[in-house]
């Protein structure tokens, strides 16, 4: 709202008026993005805190054992999705098609979070409320919270590897789950960007899995020609 002030009698009888515009300041957020920066804090900012206030007080092997999950954690993806591949080399060629899909699938949602990161402009919690102390370096202000990255790409990841290999799938799924809980205990999201972040990550992976799987007559054919050894004999 304008604030008109008077710059005092001395002005008079020819007034002079100064308007001075009030702006909402977001704390620790670069000017440029505060006008279109969503604070999310309303949403479950009290439950954030509690959870910061936990990590503050917790030992401190914990923190960092946490810490170096949420910063190193998605190589355990990565890993699993090689262990995928070769146990598929002995399996049908649906699954192999799913096992060599589940990269795609996890690119793919990415680029689906990111627009949507790009349309919210959610300020990051360790930015945006008065306190808080995050564990790790807090990103950069036009580096936007909602939905979390690492969750999405955690549960597409999951969520493609348990279409191929129900195993791997339920230990890639648990690794998901700690891999969120991580991403709010270090202070850099809000719970519902992590809860938002995973529904976001199964969504985009069910559908471009089950698609995966109708590509097995190609890799029936790719296994007798030159990749038959990467890709195995199938199934027996």
């Amino acid at each position: 709202m304008p604030l008109t002030l008077p710059l005092g009698a001395a002005t008079a009888p020819h007034q002079v008026s100064v308007l001075v515009h009030v702006v909402p300041v977001i704390p620790n957020v670069h000017p440029s993005a505060r006008l279109l920066a969503y604070d999310g804090s309303g949403i479950d900012g009290g439950l954030y805190s509690r959870i910061n206030g936990w990590a503050q007080a917790a030992p401190h092997w914990l923190d960092q054992l946490v810490r170096l999950w949420s910063a190193l954690g998605l190589a355990v993806f990565a890993l699993l999705m090689v262990w995928a591949w070769w146990r598929a080399r002995a399996a049908d060629s649906a699954v192999m098609a799913r096992v060599l899909a589940s990269p795609l699938i996890v690119i793919a949602a990415y680029v689906v979070n990111s627009a949507l990161k790009s349309v919210v402009e959610e300020v990051r919690p360790c930015r945006q409320l008065a306190g808080t102390v995050a564990l790790e370096a807090c990103p950069g202000p036009t580096d936007w919270s909602f939905p979390s990255n690492h969750t999405v790409i955690a549960f597409a990841a999951a969520t493609a590897l348990w279409f191929a290999d129900r195993r791997l799938g339920w230990i890639a799924a648990l690794a998901a789950v700690l891999m969120g809980a991580s991403r709010v205990w270090v202070g850099a999201h809000y719970p519902h960007d992590v809860a938002v972040g995973a529904l976001v990550g199964v969504l985009v992976a069910i559908p471009l899995a089950l698609l995966a799987g109708r590509v097995a007559p190609l890799v029936d054919r790719l296994r007798i020609g030159r990749l038959a050894p990467v890709l195995g004999a199938g199934a027996a």
